[in-house]
């Protein structure tokens, strides 16, 4: 296995619009010369997150895909020029809880679809702690309050609309998204191989994490994946043929307090060797 260089630290025109743990920025030094060196003319991610790898390589043409509707609403509310018109946007644990308790509501009303419902996703999103995103069983928005000293919220995301309106945003399983092209420049950044897997009402299992490196196997066009450097996820990536660099990673989350960097795996396929930028 090889450690990754990055390249420049080139940064992203628009920065993601929603804070989110476990998000990508740090790792465009390294995903940016892929994307390059792959002549490809559309970016597909069957997990989108928070954009920052989207923004970052800024593609003239996009597939990004997630099985949160909430945030696949928000990211399409944003390409119609979204605008939160709340002058009380409140940094303030009644606030949020109202809030959270609001947005619940439209949930179980089948109104998660509203401009409101995008509205306080965000709102929940920024004040909410460490930027988690986590629905119980009964598909319940069950974040705790952030307690930050202070939130610069944003008002207007009309700086968001003409670049999203490149892209097409779906809320899908990934083995059900379109075929995918010869052309296309495949990212995959699944949920992690670690017990918080509650991202959405269903979770993401050790058998969604072995049928996701299959589907990843199969495709035909240049492939990178992230996940945890677990053990059995570096077994099951080496098995298929992936490439594989180890990279010390941000610690964004830990409810031990330990900040330290954790170990992540980027694996490739279908990429030129020489442009896996790597030293020994």
């Amino acid at each position: 296995m090889k450690a990754l260089a990055p390249s420049d630290n080139s940064a992203p025109s628009l920065s993601p619009p929603l804070k989110w743990a476990g998000g990508k920025r740090w790792l465009l030094p390294h995903l940016r010369p892929l994307w390059q060196a792959s002549d490809a003319s559309r970016l597909v991610e069957p997990f989108c997150g928070g954009l920052a790898v989207a923004l970052g390589l800024n593609p003239p043409q996009a597939l990004l895909n997630d099985v949160n509707p909430h945030l696949i609403h928000f990211y399409q509310a944003l390409q119609r020029g979204l605008a939160l018109d709340d002058p009380a946007l409140q940094n303030d644990r009644a606030a949020y809880e109202a809030a959270r308790a609001r947005f619940n509501a439209l949930i179980d009303a089948g109104a998660a679809q509203s401009i409101e419902a995008a509205r306080l996703f965000y709102y929940l999103n920024r004040t909410g702690y460490n930027g988690l995103c986590r629905f119980n069983r009964s598909g319940r928005f069950n974040v705790p309050f952030g307690r930050y000293k202070t939130i610069a919220y944003a008002r207007d995301f009309a700086s968001y609309a003409p670049t999203l309106r490149r892209w097409s945003f779906t809320c899908a399983d990934f083995a059900d998204l379109d075929p995918l092209r010869p052309d296309d420049f495949l990212y995959a950044d699944p949920p992690y191989d670690a017990p918080f897997t509650q991202y959405s009402q269903g979770g993401f299992s050790w058998a969604d994490q072995e049928r996701l490196a299959e589907w990843l196997a199969a495709a035909p066009c240049p492939t990178v994946v992230s996940n945890q450097a677990t053990e059995r996820v570096l077994a099951l990536y080496h098995r298929l043929g992936f490439e594989i660099a180890l990279l010390d990673a941000p610690r964004r989350i830990a409810c031990t307090g330990n900040r330290a960097s954790a170990r992540e795996m980027l694996a490739v396929r279908n990429l030129p060797p020489s442009s896996f930028i790597a030293r020994q």
